[in-house]
Parts: C-alpha cells; sequence; structure tokens
C-alpha cells in the first residue's frame, strides 16, 4: 500500500504536487469512491484506481523527453483557455508523459517531459536546488549594481529570492544576462529583473541542471540519452546534500557570527 498521490505521480499521471491537486479537486476515485483526502493509501496491482475517469496503469516502462518550447504554448497537458500545449508538439509520443516544471507561455527553451514521478518530484521540490539556466535579453543596460541585486536577493511576491548567479554577455543589441536559478517560483527570472528595473523582452531556457543541447531545434524534441538521465538524477542527489549541509551549517553559525 502506498500514498495515492504517490501512485499517480509514479503512473506518470502528473508530478507529485499535481496529484495532490487532482485529489483536492475530487478528480481521483478508488474503486468508485471519490478521495479527497491526501493521506488515503491505496494498492496499484489491485485497486481501480482512475483520474479524471481514465484508469490509472503501473508503468512499467519510463520515457524521458528533451522538448526545446517555443514561445506561444502552455507547459501543461491542457489549458481551460484552449491554447496550444506542450504536449500537442510530441507527434508519435502515445505514453503519458508530463512535462517537469514550468516554462511560461512567452518563454522558450529546453523543458523535460517524462512520466517517471520520482525523477520529476527530485527535480521540481525546493529542498534540491536543481539548477536552471536562463538567456534573458531586457530593456536598458543593467549596471554592476543592478547585476548584485540579482545574485544577492530581490523581494519579489513579498519575499525574496535566493542566491542567482548572475552575468552580463555580449554588446549593443545583443546584450543579455545569464542567470542561473535554484528555486521554481512562478515567472521568477521575469519579476526579478521587474525588481531592478529591466523588464525581459525574450527569455529562453538554456540549461537543467547538467542538461543542455544548443543543436535541439525549437519545437522538436528528442528522447534523452540514459547517461543524461542519470546525469540527472546524480545532480538532484548532490545537490540536496549540499544544500542541507549548507542549511545545518548556517544553523549552527553564532548569530554575532553571521
Amino acid at each position: 500500500m502506498e500514498r495515492l498521490q504517490k501512485i499517480l505521480s509514479q503512473a506518470g499521471v502528473a508530478s507529485r504536487r499535481a496529484s495532490e491537486q487532482l485529489m483536492l479537486d475530487g478528480r481521483v476515485t478508488v474503486n468508485g469512491v471519490t478521495v479527497r483526502e491526501l493521506g488515503t493509501k491505496a494498492d496499484a496491482t489491485t485497486d481501480d484506481i482512475r483520474a479524471d475517469g481514465r484508469r490509472v496503469k503501473v508503468v512499467t516502462t519510463h520515457r524521458y523527453l528533451l522538448l526545446n518550447k517555443p514561445r506561444g504554448y502552455v507547459t501543461t497537458r491542457a489549458d481551460p483557455e484552449g491554447r496550444p500545449t506542450v504536449v500537442d508538439l510530441l507527434r508519435g509520443v502515445r505514453e503519458y508523459v508530463y512535462p517537469v516544471g514550468r516554462l511560461d507561455f512567452d518563454s522558450e527553451g529546453l523543458l523535460i517531459l517524462t512520466n517517471d514521478g520520482d525523477l520529476a518530484a527530485r527535480l521540481t521540490h525546493p529542498s534540491h536546488g536543481v539548477a536552471r539556466v536562463y538567456e534573458a535579453k531586457v530593456l536598458g543596460a543593467p549596471d554592476d549594481r543592478d547585476l548584485e541585486r540579482l545574485r544577492k536577493g530581490v523581494s519579489i511576491d513579498g519575499r525574496r529570492t535566493a542566491v542567482a548567479d548572475v552575468k552580463s554577455v555580449g554588446e549593443g543589441a545583443k546584450a543579455r544576462l545569464v542567470i542561473t536559478v535554484r528555486e521554481g517560483r512562478n515567472r521568477q527570472v521575469r519579476k526579478m529583473c521587474d525588481a531592478i528595473g529591466h523588464p525581459v523582452t525574450a527569455l529562453k531556457r538554456v540549461a537543467i541542471g547538467p542538461l543542455r543541447d544548443a543543436a535541439l531545434k525549437l519545437g522538436h524534441w528528442r528522447e534523452m540519452l540514459p547517461t543524461e538521465v542519470e546525469r540527472l538524477k546524480r545532480s538532484a542527489v548532490t545537490t540536496h546534500t549540499v544544500v542541507k549541509a549548507a542549511s545545518a551549517a548556517h544553523r549552527r553559525t553564532p548569530k554575532r557570527e553571521r
């Protein structure tokens, strides 16, 4: 017996957080009974588990896809407003895969889609701090003081952002910021740049952890290599360990030394 949200995630229905929301919305049933309690357990091999009326099957083969998302697509499996979704770009994919994390409608770049719930949870949970690298074109020319503010953290939505890696590359019309963040907050890079008075005009994600692919064409996808999957898994574990150690060290440091 396992928690229902974990079963849904492992079956590739949605990430664990999204699976919890499916349950809260009354879209999940077990043996014909709607289940809204997040602590509910079930047996994936014997119980009739359904999400939106569709029978949940135990995944025996995982798929890992890398998509170069264009602008104008929603990072979800379905959109109530009828806008195009990233799933529309996955021609020939029959498995029920879902996007890992967010990439907003007006942004482009690398996006992972999978039916491996465990990996999706590791990549999206804040405690693992998996790095995501963005190239941002902004209005105006941020100076050194602006860049330092971004590095140290700015306040967005009433909460300060974590330390980020920020640098400016290129000159003139080709100038852009390269920003590495380890949080998954909604439209974070755009809001960070708004906070320093240099709004984003174009945003592209160029890396997820150790994963990069400058050759993947916009709107195209490919299967991830087994070595890439393993590197991603190791990255999530390693980063999680470093984040925990740093947090513990900070808690042990006397206040007068901080």
